[in-house]
């Protein structure tokens, strides 16, 4: 059987990891190279148990059994001769071989449950970013190989989990924690026991790796153009930092992020502080530029006048996505203190709360723990809202240049602040069920040095307006920081 891969599907099929991403751009063939590998597994191992799960059940069909590439399309020829039969009451297709599919859906992390006995020899998610991070673990538990006998020229590939997804979705900060931030593209990475010991590889593919497509319909790229802003990057370019629905949507790597360099002596420094035990603290050092020219990278950058520039970072976390270190507060407070080393802080801040006095310990409340170790904060202003909105209006910032940057060494700042979402429930707020301890520290921060902006004015970059407006004639330039060689 033919499968007509392009070269992107071609390195999933014959790649050596065993736990693999390939995705990101919208049309890029991630379904049609997880009905191929379905297909060459069953009818090259005998016996192999392969699950196929979309998150509804109703996926299931549409995408993977019907149309003219689905599996009742595909296995016509071999379901005539009954080399395979399909049950649509039990989801299952079953070779002469032994070998099944079992087409499977998980709506909710409930459902997981009916997953509870069953051994997966390879296991096939389509969109995974529709999943929870608990969801994809379990299932992730139950792939095994067992008693099965595998051909030597499969050996090593199983058992082998591969995945296909977009950005977006409930999963999107744990897919992108997990397999995207921090790793080098195709590179293969051997994964701790407590992550499963799997081989690990994030395959990128865009809209472009498919040949299929373009030649099928040539104006599917203008009907994701046509989606505008954040959303047509990511399911066009497979960004995974332009997120539908992202609360800062103005946050731009290119634009916000800066290399490290020295910070003067003589700037304001602000440091903030959020506190938590079993979710992340975190605590940030900020300066205010004065405006004048400083060597950044071997070139003289003017950062404008009042423009922050959060330059350190300290998060407690254990590598997963809102779990923390545990650690106590004395701890904490001689570890910042030792990362400042004799720097003078004009300000500090942190979050009202290690001021309760409901709180004590031994007679001390936080803040009073904490100023033990010359970590002396002040009550932040709280306002949330507010806060959010410091934070775009700087994103945003004046006349077309940004009045925030971040430096490459806050990678945890840098991974989390795009993908923040609205409140389903209060639009005008964060979604706190999110990784936000982070956003919490820069609200403190940019709340203990407000400015004044029309956050209504927005001046798109030409990208933006391409994608918003689908107008090229419509283009205005955003300004960024002046350079001099």
């Amino acid at each position: 059987m033919k499968f007509n891969l392009h070269p992107r599907q071609s390195t999933c099929f014959t790649s050596e990891a065993t736990e693999i991403l390939y995705g990101g751009a919208a049309g890029g063939g991630k379904s049609h190279c997880m009905r191929a590998l379905a297909i060459y597994y069953a009818i090259h191992i005998p016996n192999v148990q392969i699950f196929l799960f979309r998150r509804l059940s109703e996926d299931l069909k549409k995408n993977h059994l019907d149309g003219s590439s689905g599996f009742v399309s595909s296995l016509s020829e071999m379901i005539n001769k009954n080399l395979c039969s399909i049950n649509y009451s039990t989801a299952q297709i079953t070779f002469w071989n032994g070998a099944k599919i079992h087409l499977c859906h998980c709506q909710h992390e409930k459902d997981v449950i009916k997953y509870q006995g069953v051994e997966i020899n390879i296991l096939l998610i389509d969109e995974l970013t529709h999943f929870t991070n608990y969801i994809y673990k379990f299932l992730r538990g139950r792939v095994r190989l067992g008693g099965l006998e595998v051909p030597n020229n499969l050996v090593g590939q199983l058992p082998r989990i591969v995945c296909g997804s977009n950005p977006g979705g409930i999963g999107h900060e744990f897919v992108k924690n997990e397999f995207i931030d921090g790793k080098e593209l195709l590179k293969i990475y051997k994964m701790k026991d407590e992550d499963g010991g799997m081989l690990r590889q994030f395959i990128p593919v865009k809209l472009a790796d498919n040949p299929t497509m373009t030649i099928n319909d040539p104006l599917y790229k203008f009907k994701l153009l046509g989606l505008g802003g954040a959303l047509a990057r990511a399911m066009l370019e497979g960004d995974w930092d332009a997120i539908e629905g992202a609360y800062f949507d103005k946050f731009d790597k290119t634009t916000h992020v800066t290399p490290s360099f020295d910070i003067p002596d003589d700037w304001y420094k602000i440091r903030g502080f959020d506190w938590g035990y079993s979710a992340p603290f975190g605590v940030l050092w900020a300066a205010v530029s004065d405006g004048s020219l400083i060597n950044v990278g071997g070139k003289k950058i003017c950062f404008p006048r009042d423009s922050l520039i959060i330059y350190r970072e300290y998060y407690g976390w254990t590598g997963k996505p809102n779990e923390g270190v545990k650690m106590e507060l004395a701890e904490i407070g001689k570890n910042t203190k030792q990362m400042q080393g004799y720097e003078i802080m004009n300000n500090q801040v942190a979050d009202p709360a290690i001021f309760d006095e409901s709180k004590k310990n031994m007679g001390m409340t936080q803040a009073e723990e904490l100023a033990k170790y010359g970590c002396i904060y002040q009550r932040a202003d709280n306002k949330r809202v507010a806060g959010w909105q410091q934070i775009r209006a700087r994103l945003l910032g004046r006349d077309g240049s940004p009045l925030i940057y971040i430096t490459e060494d806050c990678k945890s700042l840098i991974r989390t602040l795009p993908i923040m979402q609205y409140d389903k429930t209060k639009p005008e707020d964060l979604d706190t069920s999110l990784e936000d301890h982070l956003m919490d520290v820069l609200r403190y921060i940019c709340m203990a040095r407000p400015i004044t902006i029309d956050v209504k004015e927005a001046i798109l970059s030409p990208e933006e307006d391409f994608y918003q407006n689908f107008n090229p004639a419509a283009i205005r330039t955003r300004k960024k920081i002046t350079s001099y060689e």
